[in-house]
């Protein structure tokens, strides 16, 4: 090779690089989720906060009692017992209280479990949730025989479907419409728009107890409140389902020409067709089955 020569350089090779192929972002199934994902959420700072103060003033309370009855007993043998019975009586309705309200949060729970064990794809785990939430109902038609003979997880599903589900929701409707007629009566009755609002808030908040009774949960305040998160939550695909009838009934409600001449009638038909979502909703959140494509 002569100093004139141009240099000599390398083949060039070329290099292919391409982005990798990214995952299709799908939706896991209900039983999917339930049996990969598990998360214990601990108790938050409000309920320990409460539950610290409910220790508290019981304690208290029942250290005054003791000692008031004492002092009843010094006075004389009658205004001893006397204070006795008041005290056993005052602390035997705290207890039932608060049974009651541990019995609805526990119904709640107990709700959690069933979905989970229901959408497994053991058929040992799904026969014994779905004698358990037969349990739970009040009125629950008689199908154990028929759920042990059955060995598939999913003819135990659609018998559920069949034979419970089909009926609650035929009883969820007949609530929701009569809390729907209700509300028109409301509206025609009460000349205040924000009167309106609290009579509704509070038959709805009747209705969602309404429909948990239904399902055997029998709410208590704290379970009222929860049951109302659950509830919002759910009201989010049962009114994506309803979308176009409730986009219709809100553009009829919100056209001038129907305030003028319809007036409470449209009002009434919108806030019966809010609390029948509403009613629907509450079933999905008290249900431990999940609802049909």
């Amino acid at each position: 090779m002569s100093e004139l020569d141009p240099p000599q350089h390398p083949p060039f090779r070329r290099v292919d690089i391409r982005p990798l192929a990214s995952p299709r972002l799908e939706f896991m199934s209900e039983a999917d989720l339930a049996d990969d994902v598990s998360i214990d959420v601990p108790f938050g700072g409000v309920l320990t906060t409460l539950l610290g103060l409910s220790v508290i003033v019981v304690g208290i309370g029942a250290i005054g009692a003791t000692g008031f009855v004492a002092d009843q007993f010094a006075r004389g043998p009658i205004f001893g017992w006397t204070a006795i019975a008041v005290a056993v009586i005052g602390f035997s309705l705290i207890a039932v209280g608060i049974r009651r309200e541990m019995r609805g949060l526990f119904a709640l729970h107990m709700v959690d479990q069933l979905r989970v064990e229901l959408a497994s794809a053991e058929p040992k785990r799904v026969r014994q949730a779905a004698h358990n939430w037969i349990a739970l109902l009040p009125n629950a038609p008689k199908i154990d025989q028929a759920i042990d003979v059955l060995e598939s997880p999913e003819a135990i599903r659609a018998l559920l479907k069949a034979k419970i589900s089909s009926d609650l929701r035929a009883s969820v409707d007949r609530l929701g419409h009569s809390a729907g007629r209700q509300s028109v009566a409301i509206l025609a009755v009460i000349p205040s728009a924000e009167l309106d609002a609290l009579a509704i808030g509070w038959r709805g908040i009747r209705l969602v107890r309404q429909v948990a009774e239904l399902h055997g949960l029998r709410p208590g305040t704290f379970a009222t409140l929860a049951l109302l998160r659950r509830t919002a939550l759910a009201a989010i695909s049962v009114a994506a389902a309803d979308v176009v009838t409730n986009g219709v009934m809100q553009a009829v409600s919100s056209h001038p020409l129907a305030r003028t001449f319809a007036g409470d009638l449209v009002k009434g038909g919108v806030a019966w067709r809010r609390l029948l979502v509403l009613a629907r909703a509450s079933s999905l959140a008290c249900s431990p089955l999940a609802p049909s494509e």
